[in-house]
């Protein structure tokens, strides 16, 4: 009887090791101009999520089929440089997030692209950015302790386009956790952040233009606990 119960408890402890192995179900969104899309999100981003079976990744770069996936995501990654005009995908979107699901804002999802989409900037990004250095050196340094930003360097330099994100003072408002600022220089922006949402969680990451963020150990880390901790796993 004894060794019964012993096996049943290993049974029981293997089912529950392969129930927390399971992956983050991601649906990425990408596309537009101004950045290699295909290269670096659909192709290393989607490889750093992937990679030990930490997520599943569906890429898009067509928005048309983002209600088609949306509702069998833990996690919505926004990344894209073009617009998301239909408006039951708009409202989807706040839905999800409405509904306690997870989303990382990446680059150029926190641009101000979109005037006839106010409340995208509003209420999800908390602000935006309206420009950026010309590409080049720049650091980036952590503010505070996050899950986010969990085994990053404390400072670290890369070549990527320093955003001037500034936060909507109407909007829930933001946690820094990271701040970019020029190489020997004064003044700093927002570079990685978490929105104030009361129903879910909301991370916002400036970088990621090119392989100077991509091929990146720390660049890698961030996306990777972004994904999980917007996902509460």
């Amino acid at each position: 009887m004894a060794g019964f119960m012993l096996l049943g408890l290993f049974s029981f402890s293997g089912i529950a090791h392969a129930a927390a192995k399971k992956p983050i179900k991601v649906l990425m969104v990408g596309g537009g101009s101004s950045h290699d899309f295909d290269q670096w999100y659909k192709g290393s981003d989607v490889n750093t999520l992937q990679r030990d079976g930490f997520a599943e990744v569906v890429y898009l770069d067509n928005v048309q089929e983002i209600l088609k996936h949306l509702a069998s995501s833990d996690v919505l990654f926004l990344t894209n440089n073009q617009p998301i005009s239909d408006p039951a995908t708009r409202e989807a979107i706040f839905s999800f997030v409405e509904g306690g699901k997870g989303l990382v804002l990446a680059h150029a999802a926190l641009w101000y692209n979109w005037s006839d989409w106010p409340e995208y900037n509003k209420q999800l990004v908390s602000g935006g950015s309206n420009g950026h250095d010309a590409y080049g050196n720049f650091k980036v340094t952590l503010t505070k302790k996050h899950p986010v930003t969990k085994g990053l360097e404390k400072s670290f330099e890369l070549k990527d386009e320093l955003y001037y994100y500034k936060a909507d003072p109407a909007g829930p408002g933001i946690e820094v956790l990271a701040e970019a600022s020029r190489i020997d220089a004064e003044g700093s922006f927002p570079s990685v952040f978490v929105v104030n949402n009361p129903k879910a969680r909301i991370v916002g990451i400036a970088l990621g233009h090119d392989a100077e963020s991509h091929e990146i150990a720390n660049y890698q880390t961030l996306i990777r606990n972004a994904v999980k901790w917007a996902a509460r796993k």
